[in-house]
């Protein structure tokens, strides 16, 4: 066990640590994620304002009705092709992201795992007569601090599955309506 409070507090301190290098590499991959997503969709704004602007150019140069209903139907099919390509790069950044999550994940239980595993055999070792009680208190803790570490990451995980599939929907819906979108004349 631990023959002072400082290798307890050590231990402790440790394991925090462990903690916050998780939670700061995971946020750090989501504000990158969010970052390239935001480029994304001020890329796909910027590229929609001109397509616009030369659709209403087109509708109010043309000469006659049917010009003007022609014009705005050629800019139809374009338009969920452009929507189709945003949702695969978007599918593309989740994915990404998703894999990042991941492997930092991954790496981080793996660091925690081997440091636990250091931890309780710390506490385990030359236990005094009497101290049982206070060993499987501090083996529980850990543990726990285990468990919990865990369901982070699994609830990263499956909160990541849960925004791949929502973009794997929309990508489908996206694809059927341009399947069904009116040709150009």
């Amino acid at each position: 066990m631990f023959t002072n409070p400082e290798q307890f507090a050590n231990a402790t301190k440790t394991l925090f640590e462990l903690q916050m290098e998780t939670f700061n590499a995971l946020a750090s991959k989501a504000v990158q994620g969010v970052e390239q997503v935001v480029a994304l969709n001020l890329a796909t704004a910027k590229q929609s304002m001109e397509n616009t602007l030369e659709a209403s150019r087109q509708f109010s140069q043309a000469p006659d009705p049917k010009t003007a209903i022609d014009a705005l139907q050629a800019r139809v099919q374009p338009g969920v092709t452009e929507a189709t390509a945003y949702g695969e790069q978007l599918k593309q950044i989740i994915g990404d992201i998703k894999s990042e999550f991941e492997q930092a994940a991954d790496t981080h239980l793996a660091e925690a795992k081997n440091t636990l595993s250091a931890l309780i055999y710390d506490v385990t070792q030359n236990v005094k007569p009497g101290q049982e009680n206070a060993v499987e208190i501090i083996k529980a803790a850990i543990e726990n601090a285990f468990k919990g570490y865990e369901q982070v990451t699994q609830s990263t995980r499956d909160a990541m599955r849960r925004v791949e599939e929502e973009v794997a929907r929309a990508n489908e819906r996206l694809k059927a309506a341009q399947s069904q979108a009116p040709t150009s004349h």
